[in-house]
Parts: C-alpha cells; structure tokens; sequence
C-alpha cells in the first residue's frame, strides 16, 4: 500500500505541475447542469492522464471519475475516484483555489485520499493505515473546540436559502467561509481552520476528504445523518466525530420544524 500511495501523490503532483503550466492557455468551456457547472477541456485532459497512468501501473484496478460518465461502484474491487479540477470555476476566473483529489478504495473500504490544492502547492494526503500529512508535517487528529469560538464553510445557496437551519446555524458561530470549492473547504477542516463543512456534493468532492477526515477525528455524513452513498449529488457534511450528535440533533430540530411550517401552509 506504502508504494500506491507514493504513485498517487506523484500522479497528483503532475496533474497539479499541468494545470500551473496551463491554467491561462485559452479554455474551452461548456455547461454541465448548469451556468455554475462548468467544464473545460484542462478537467477532461487531467482527468484522462490520470486514468493512464493508473491503468498503466495498476490494470486490474477501476475508476470513478467526474467526467466523461467514468463510474465505477466503490465496493466492486480496487477502485481510484477521481476529481481532475475541483473549483472548475474557480480555475477560469480566479486561477487559485482549485485542487486535484485522488482516493483509493479496496471493496468500499478507503485507503488514502489526496487532496491537492495546485496554487499554494499545499499537498494533503493519507488516512487509513496512513498519518495525514500536510506537505511533510503530520497533522494532528481533532481535539475540542466550541461552535462559538469556531468558523464553518457552508455551501452558498444553502447558507442563502437557511436550508437545514444552516444560516442559523452560522450565527450561532464566529462566522461563515466560501470558497467554491469542496477540496479546498475540506482541505480547511482538516487543517484545523474550519470546525465543519455543509454542502452539496458528489462523490468524488468527498472520497478523498472522507478518508482523511476519518482518521483525524472527523465524520463525513448526509445531513440526515447516514452514510454518503457514494453514488450520487447528496447534502453533505464534515464535522469532528465527537460533536457528530450535537450536530445532527441540530439539523433534525430545524428539518422537522420545517415540514410543520410547510404543512400548516398547504
């Protein structure tokens, strides 16, 4: 395993070189689901050279990719999900705060997760019989911390439509960061900078984050409280284990409160 992981950050570190190479070379860009679901012809590119270079080194292994309907069940095999520009966005506009992520899977059991966030040339990697490092400095697992004292990342049309109660939520913290982009908003969390993530994501924005998160005392859930699927768009979050409950008491409360208010509107 020792030996997957160190291909893994070498093909992570590639992709992350291609994109800093590239990233103001003209862009083909066209919609997915929507004005705010983009692709470029940078995502298809990494995403197809990572595929490669694993089939190459490991052709047993399958793939679960974002693009192109590359999908592969997490639980069949040795399976590599992949998310070739997290913050496709981001990387038009802004060319920062976008990352590679990488996780590796054994019969739906997660080795490690990669996450690489390509302009700060911040690398995290690790989880399951691994340490999560940052660059070259282990991070340290989760201790304590108080909601009020603590910021949260929360997805921005969530935060606007107080969906689950979150704009509440935020309140009752020091307050909210976004920064489009699920791998950099994880890669927050798990360095200690951000108490919880709430969004809306699919698998390949949390495979990697999962992973990691797991092993420095953090959970990764829907926000109703079960395990992710990993098979489609789900409301997710990451929150340390130990405030798992508190949490979802939370989001029950207000999910329920909800409905009674919808109801005696019908």
């Amino acid at each position: 395993m020792k030996n997957k992981l160190a291909f893994a950050k070498q093909i992570v570190l590639e992709a992350g070189e291609f994109l800093r190479t590239h990233r103001l070379d003209e862009l083909n860009i066209s919609q997915k689901t929507s004005q705010t679901d983009l692709v470029t012809q940078m995502d298809r590119q990494v995403q197809q050279s990572l595929i490669e270079k694993i089939q190459k080194c490991y052709p047993a292994d399958h793939i679960l990719a974002e693009e192109d309907g590359v999908r592969h069940d997490i639980s069949d095999g040795n399976v590599w999900v992949i998310d070739p520009i997290d913050g496709t966005t981001n990387f038009i506009v802004q060319h920062s705060d976008f990352a590679v992520m990488v996780a590796y899977f054994e019969k739906g059991v997660g080795q490690f997760g990669l996450i690489y966030d390509v302009m700060a040339d911040q690398l995290l990697y690790g989880g399951g019989e691994f340490p999560v490092y940052c660059n070259e400095q282990i991070l340290p697992t989760f201790t304590s911390s108080e909601l009020k004292m603590s910021l949260l990342s929360i997805n921005a049309g969530m935060f606007e439509k107080n969906q689950w109660g979150l704009a509440d939520l935020a309140a009752k913290s020091l307050g909210v960061r976004v920064y489009g982009s699920a791998a950099i908003s994880f890669s927050r969390v798990l360095t200690g900078k951000l108490l919880a993530y709430f969004t809306c994501i699919c698998p390949w924005d949390y495979a990697a984050a999962s992973i990691m998160g797991e092993k420095l005392g953090y959970v990764t859930l829907t926000l109703n409280g079960d395990k992710p699927n990993f098979q489609s768009q789900q409301a997710i979050m990451m929150v340390p284990h130990c405030m798992q409950e508190e949490f979802l008491n939370y989001l029950k409360s207000h999910k329920e409160m909800t409905s009674e208010f919808a109801t005696r509107l019908s």
